[in-house]
């Protein structure tokens, strides 16, 4: 595995391993043509999870992260089995567990990190131990209502059961930390035939050269991306400009974390950054090939 490289101050960002604590407001978001909707039944079931106080604090980011828009265009109702791969601080998990209700099945996943960094060893790995009792605590389910898992400790009577993967913002991690090729092809043996992959990642201007789009900050190519999916087994269904944002240059020498909400260069330009709001993140769908 490639070395561990990320600037210090946005570790934890960089790996969605903070929760964001409230913030104060920055940037307007763009505007952005109607969306696909959740069919009635599953905007009944996501409107409470939305309202529930206990994501007071992430429900600021909703006006970027459009979490309704991402379930219908995901194409996520309640019943289904969701794997939630490198959760992170939960911020999906808080909506994904209670919306998925009691026939459903969350599996928060992280990767396999037996061979990586004592330092990524800590952060990523043991999820069965470390992450139940967050998710208890975010949502008040019972642990025998969700997974939480590690790719090397996956059971073999999940592949073929999952109905849904979602990898939200994670990608450029994956790709230059040099774990993409062993990661998807877990996630497509877990998928059920022409099961759906959905993935956020922040986006690269096409012209961007190799060195700045290799993930290293945090930026891919979208047309990187996709061959990147394709050659991994996954065709492309369809895409979104949910999460896109024309003020993002995409050019930043510290990379997409000087951006909120990490803010990474803390004061410095941080009238600017503010202003340019969160990253211009591309949405892809890609369905699993037989």
């Amino acid at each position: 595995m490639r070395s561990f490289r990320l600037l210090a101050p946005v570790l934890f960002a960089a790996l969605g391993l903070t929760v964001t604590a409230v913030l104060p407001a920055y940037g307007n978001p763009p505007r952005r043509a109607p969306q696909a909707a959740l069919p009635a039944a599953a905007h009944a079931a996501l409107a409470p999870v939305l309202a529930d106080p206990r994501r007071k604090d992430d429900a600021a980011r909703d006006i970027w992260r459009h979490p309704e828009a991402v379930l219908a265009f995901c194409q996520i109702e309640p019943g289904m089995r969701v794997v939630d791969y490198m959760p992170g601080g939960g911020w999906w998990t808080k909506i994904l567990v209670p919306y998925l209700g009691e026939d459903g099945r969350y599996i928060a996943l992280n990767p396999d990190v037996r061979a990586a960094t004592p330092q990524l060893q800590q952060f990523l790995g043991n999820l069965a131990t470390s992450f139940p009792a967050k998710v208890t605590g975010w949502t008040v389910t019972a642990p025998t209502r969700f997974d939480a898992l590690n790719t090397d400790g996956l059971p073999v009577a999940l592949n073929g059961s999952v109905d849904r993967v979602m990898i939200m913002r994670q990608v450029h991690n994956m790709h230059r930390l040099g774990m993409l090729f062993p990661e998807m092809a877990a996630l497509r043996r877990l998928l059920k035939p022409g099961g759906l992959l959905c993935i956020e990642e922040h986006r690269a201007k096409p012209n961007a050269s190799a060195d700045y789009a290799d993930g290293s900050k945090g930026y891919l190519r979208q047309t990187d991306m996709i061959a990147l999916m394709q050659a991994h087994g996954f065709d492309l269904a369809a895409s979104s400009e949910i999460n896109s944002n024309p003020k993002d240059s995409a050019d930043y020498p510290e990379g997409v974390w000087v951006l909120p909400p990490t803010f990474a260069l803390r004061d410095k330009d941080r009238e600017r950054y503010a202003a340019i709001g969160e990253a211009d993140r591309m949405k892809l769908l890609f369905r699993r090939r037989p």
